[in-house]
């Protein structure tokens, strides 16, 4: 029995924060068995049919999943309190998340460490109008849409019903954009990549430190405006007590954004790269569209050695397999609270969430990446655009905050008890 007593932020980002108990729902014991038997079914079948690095991304996807769920680890949270009342909490975890990934990064690109001999090579791309407007329009997307790229997936996990209209709609906004690619990319202006590792004479060790310097600056400055701004706490969530908590959340904050660097370290030795979302999402639509007898393989994007993967099975696919895993992970994280449900579909977030999605899909291929690939994953990888792509991200979160209430969407205010 559940007996409501005092506030906590929803899985929902879409809505205020509602009533809870300090103690969770029984765990629905059905479900969490059959994510499990899904789980494992899929790990033995990437085991015979694909490549052994496939099963043990699976793995990582599920811890990811689970992690994600579990602190309800936003990026699309984060950026929205501190553009409408600046609580920086969750950003400081950013800068924590980014802190152990540039830290476990640097031995790892300098060295070229892996597990299974796969070459590795970190996130690190062009600076131009493709970065600019991409990074932009998917800030405003994932206001619209409720969630980020790894929020989309996580938020499905957790029966959020509105999230599948954004996924699918964000799936067509890639494929729009990877058609699109090579307008942005070689008919506007754009410069070299530039890693502050590579590109400037610092050496690994000399951009870690570097990095580190602007993480805890960008802290101090998350702290100062806090206080300057008065602003409200974040809600608490429900969670178990003691041991149990791992299992049955909620987790702190901090205690994810460690396990989200450890995991994206791993993902990068494991298959060569770091932790992706958005290229499954092209491939996915890419597929279907060449189903219905489009000229896919034509595209400047599916050249060279992406060609390979559009010839493939999606389960030879190491994006695709690794987020299969988050949704799963999601999914038995959330049934393991007693959490998982689905949700209502408005008019209003309905429109929203296509909306959203059509601009976040758009936005990731224009930009290298989502709020994973290129801001995560870019900035660990010590690439110059993982830092524009967080700020213009944000500037068009400060867009989408009065976007937002057109579709009947929240957005924190400053007398708000919690955010």
């Amino acid at each position: 029995m559940v007996s409501h007593v005092q506030p906590v932020q929803p899985v929902s980002e879409q809505k205020d924060p509602v009533y809870r108990s300090p103690a969770l729902n029984a765990p629905q014991k059905s479900l969490i068995a059959g994510g499990i038997l899904v789980s494992l079914v899929l790990f033995i079948y990437l085991a015979i049919a694909q490549s052994v690095i496939q099963p043990v991304l699976l793995i990582l996807g599920l811890l990811l999943g689970y992690t994600l769920f579990h602190a309800r680890f936003g990026f699309t949270s984060a950026f929205r309190r501190l553009m409408s009342v600046g609580n920086g909490q969750a950003l400081r975890s950013h800068m924590l998340m980014l802190a152990v990934a540039v830290t476990l990064f640097a031995p790892i690109l300098a060295f070229g460490l892996s597990f299974f001999g796969e070459s590795v090579a970190g996130y690190v791309s062009p600076v131009g109008v493709s970065l600019i407007v991409g990074a932009f329009i998917f800030g405003i997307g994932m206001q619209l849409g409720g969630g980020c790229a790894s929020g989309t997936l996580y938020a499905i996990g957790g029966g959020r019903s509105v999230m599948f209209i954004t996924l699918l709609f964000f799936i067509i906004g890639t494929t729009i954009g990877a058609y699109h690619l090579p307008f942005w990319t070689e008919d506007l202006p754009s410069a070299e990549p530039v890693s502050l590792a590579t590109s400037t004479g610092l050496g690994y060790g000399g951009a870690w430190i570097v990095s580190l310097l602007i993480f805890g600056l960008i802290a101090l400055i998350t702290i100062i405006v806090e206080k300057k701004r008065k602003s409200p706490k974040v809600a608490p969530l429900p969670s178990a007590q003691g041991w149990k908590r791992i299992f049955r959340g909620s987790w702190p904050m901090f205690a994810a954004a460690i396990a989200l660097a450890v995991l994206n370290a791993l993902t990068l030795m494991t298959r060569g790269q770091p932790w992706g979302i958005t290229s499954a999402f092209a491939l996915w639509g890419s597929k279907v569209a060449q189903f219905f007898g489009v000229d896919v393989a034509s595209w400047g994007y599916w050249q060279g050695e992406a060609a390979t993967a559009l010839q493939s099975s999606i389960f030879a696919d190491s994006t695709t397999v690794l987020n299969l895993g988050v949704i799963l992970g999601a999914f038995i994280a959330s049934a393991a609270g007693g959490l998982f449900k689905f949700t209502k579909i408005t008019k209003g977030n309905f429109f929203a969430s296509v909306i959203g999605g059509l601009l976040m899909g758009y936005g990731a291929r224009l930009a290298f990446g989502c709020n994973i690939g290129a801001y995560f994953g870019g900035i660990a990888s010590f690439s110059l655009h993982g830092y524009i792509w967080g700020i213009m991200a944000i500037g068009g979160t400060f867009l989408a905050l009065y976007l937002r209430p057109l579709f009947g969407l929240s957005v924190p205010k400053s007398n708000d008890s919690v955010c």
